[in-house]
């Protein structure tokens, strides 16, 4: 691939006075009217390589004040595509010789490698995204993502537990103050794991029985506590270690919790609980939605509490909630 530089055209307007003969005497008929000219500038620029285009757009996302998650997923993304294009095809050195033949073999190799649809078209959404960026500022001289569709998505139906298996979870946890707290604070507000490994001692309002979270776009949002919350809340800072770090989740080296922690604990107390189905932070989340749409939660108190930025994607848990409000009316018939 060639091209390191474009070739972008000027409209200049030649204004009215003598106009130039070659003669260095200019022309002097008067009647002679002012002439457009379409003049071509070459604009070099050097191309960059595919890691220093990478660290062009992840500075652009942090310029737009995009948040550590939103950063964090991108990089891992393009890390990942940069990586395959090195991998298998040794000419590839800038973004300008990315063809579309190589996006497309990246995906059926995800595909490959058991990539479910979402995730594909995840990865694929953030490779546009980074394509766009490059075509914006000229360092591409085409777009390779055009016209490639996106994976299609698979139709997976939400998990969320019932009540005696959420219980048995929390009698699991019981124990340990931190993970009763961890999982009660899921079960009760619905926030996402990020929020939770977000949450600092700041944002627990106990005498307002308030929750301050922080959630996609650094959007804040508040959600009401209710009373094991926060009877949970408090017996946790009763036992929580004195430190610098005000993350209200600290793990055993008195750091803040990670996802990957978040993860592991909840799925500790679903096998111990003897749940077989894959349930992950997640499905709380999804667990909590359900049942508060079953009892009657209007979809817009349900989007306000979720952090949804569409209605649409409330309204999955409200025809849930009817799903099963029917097989209740059957199985309850007189």
């Amino acid at each position: 691939m060639t091209t390191p530089y474009q070739q972008i055209q000027f409209p200049t307007t030649q204004k009215e006075g003598p106009v130039p003969d070659g003669t260095g005497q200019g022309s002097l008929d008067p009647l002679e009217a002012p002439e457009t000219r379409v003049e071509t500038q070459e604009v070099h620029q050097v191309p960059l390589t595919l890691e220093q285009a990478q660290t062009s757009f992840l500075r652009a996302l942090e310029g737009k004040n995009r948040s550590p998650l939103t950063i964090t997923a991108y990089t891992t993304d393009l890390t990942a595509f940069i990586s395959f294009l090195h991998q298998n095809n040794l000419v590839i050195k800038t973004p300008n010789q990315i063809e579309r033949a190589d996006l497309t073999e990246y995906l059926s190799f995800l595909a490959q490698q058991g990539l479910m649809g979402v995730s594909r078209a995840r990865k694929l959404a953030a490779i546009r995204e980074f394509f766009r960026f490059l075509e914006t500022h000229n360092y591409i001289s085409k777009n390779p993502t055009l016209g490639i569709e996106t994976p299609k998505r698979e139709k997976n139906g939400r998990v969320y537990l019932r009540p005696d298996e959420y219980r048995a979870m929390l009698a699991q946890a019981g124990a340990s103050p931190r993970d009763y707290c961890l999982l009660q604070i899921f079960l009760q507000t619905g926030i996402r794991v990020s929020e939770l490994c977000s949450l600092t001692i700041p944002d627990i309002d106990l005498e307002g029985r308030s929750l301050k979270v922080r959630g996609k776009g650094m959007v804040e949002r508040e959600i009401e506590l209710e009373r094991k919350g926060i009877e949970a809340i408090k017996n946790y800072l009763n036992t929580r270690p004195s430190t610098l770090d005000d993350h209200l989740f600290l793990n055993y080296h008195h750091e803040p919790i990670g996802q990957r922690g978040v993860r592991k604990l909840v799925a500790k107390y679903r096998e111990k609980a003897g749940i077989t189905k894959k349930a992950s932070p997640h499905s709380l989340r999804h667990t909590f939605a359900t049942y508060k749409a079953e009892k009657g939660v209007s979809p817009f108190q349900l989007q306000q509490w979720l952090g949804h930025a569409s209605l649409t994607t409330t309204q999955i848990y409200v025809h849930i909630g009817r799903q099963n409000a029917r097989k209740v009316m059957e199985q309850t018939s007189l």
